[in-house]
């Protein structure tokens, strides 16, 4: 699972580690959060909670990309990756990228279940609020 750098707010670094139980004090069919600093502080999450959490903090990294907009990037198709955001008024983001000869199959997402999959000649330019 992730173990994901980040800084407290007296600059110290830290590491988050997310795994699934039995893992801490995370049994069976729970999510173990953890956050390594000058002292750890664990979590223990249903799923649920989880997908929650990670929910919120997309909203809220959403929220200061749009107040740090800068200009959109563009890509090729078939240089999207994994978690790059189409530029627009809605958050549509990449989920998985396939190329097959000179198309990029592009599967995207938008809000809560919402899936769908396109296909682009690789060398269509494809306008980035933001890279992954």
């Amino acid at each position: 699972m992730p173990e994901i750098r980040m800084h407290t707010v007296d600059d110290s670094a830290g590491r988050v580690e997310v795994a699934a139980g039995p893992a801490g004090k995370a049994g069976a069919g729970q999510v173990h959060i953890g956050a390594r600093g000058s002292a750890y502080v664990g979590l223990i999450a249903t799923p649920e909670q989880a997908r929650e959490l990670a929910a919120a903090l997309l909203r809220a990294a959403d929220e200061v990309d749009s107040a740090l907009r800068t200009e959109p990037v563009t890509v090729r198709a078939g240089e999207l990756r994994r978690g790059d955001v189409r530029s627009g008024d809605r958050t549509i983001t990449v989920e998985r990228v396939k190329i097959d000869g000179n198309t990029a199959q592009i599967t995207w997402t938008s809000g809560p279940g919402r899936q769908w999959t396109q296909g682009y000649a690789t060398d269509t330019d494809i306008s980035l609020r933001r890279r992954a």
